[in-house]
């Protein structure tokens, strides 16, 4: 009787072989592994007690082969019995069932499995089967009601059947408000100088390579104080509102007195000559409305007021 050391050692090696000597990458293909050196572990003990010494690799290999398509034959045929009455679970009647049909006497079982050579074998370390990582997680699973058997399918996934509002809520605090639009003016500046580097002349701060900091060319200026002298936008926009005001009251002052001579009756013959608005035309809004630079415009002295 040899060591059942000698020939789980070998069914070990075996093993190794089996695998094609090549090294588990996933979670699914090492759990493979370790329940195939368990069926290896159990083939060299099952061959220890019928009294074999040694066993060759390639029979040990052969064994747990039948071995593995065995088990595996009476899982699928105990499945099929369950799914036939309309469960999930297979039960200890469908495994006896499914013994039956393939010819093993179930009698036989107790018998065998209390004989007196036989060889305690540690279990080995339970290993957790992969988890396969969920993509959404909404809401809390839920159970089945007391009126549903246990065996029945769980329900899927709450994110299929929960409604999940996308939208976030605007964001109302001062601080977090102006470090975004000061992140945005500067991503703007930076888009802008970016965009005029390409599209303009530039100078490089360095000679051997030019695509290195660009700086925007600086184009000078044939007057250089002209920019000075220029009124700004909005200088120009006051000086627009201020004049358009004016224009507006002088009309409205020559409309009056337009009002006032067609009330006179004695200015029936006047009033035959007026155009048909019946304003008077001046020589002053006429020149206003031919000058539309506002360079070109009459300078205004401010009012002094002189003290009495």
């Amino acid at each position: 009787m040899a060591d059942p050391a000698v020939a789980s050692g070998g069914s070990l090696n075996a093993g190794g072989r089996g695998s094609g000597g090549k090294a588990a990458t996933s979670p699914a293909e090492n759990y493979h592994l370790a329940r195939r050196r368990t069926l290896q572990v159990v083939v060299s003990a099952l061959l220890t007690e019928c009294g074999f010494e040694s066993a060759e690799k390639a029979a040990v290999e052969t064994l747990t082969e039948m071995m593995q398509s065995y088990i595996s034959e009476i899982g699928r045929c105990a499945k099929a019995y369950c799914e036939h009455t309309a469960r999930s679970i297979p039960t200890l009647s469908d495994t006896v069932v499914t013994l039956i049909e393939m010819g093993f006497k179930a009698d036989t079982l107790p018998v065998y499995a209390k004989r007196s050579q036989r060889m305690v074998i540690t279990a080995p370390p339970v290993t957790n089967p992969p988890v396969t990582p969920k993509a959404l997680s909404a809401g809390q699973k839920r159970t089945h009601p007391a009126h549903i058997p246990s065996h029945f399918p769980e329900f899927p996934d709450p994110h299929t059947y929960i409604k999940t509002p996308t939208f976030r809520e605007p964001v109302s605090d001062y601080q977090v408000v102006r470090e975004k639009a000061a992140s945005q003016r500067r991503d703007v500046e930076r888009a802008l100088t970016r965009f005029m580097a390409k599209t303009g002349e530039t100078q490089s701060l360095f000679k051997d390579d030019i695509t290195a900091f660009p700086l925007i060319a600086a184009q000078p200026s044939t007057i250089p104080y002209l920019s000075a002298l220029l009124p700004s936008e909005l200088e120009l926009q006051t000086l627009e509102e201020t004049d358009s005001s004016e224009q507006d009251d002088q009309t409205d002052s020559e409309n009056a007195a337009g009002n006032t001579i067609s009330d006179d009756p004695g200015a029936d013959k006047e009033n035959s000559m007026l155009p048909p608005g019946g304003v008077v035309p001046s020589a002053k809004a006429t020149e206003d409305n031919v000058i539309d630079n506002p360079y070109l415009r009459p300078v205004k002295k401010p009012k002094v007021r002189r003290k009495k």
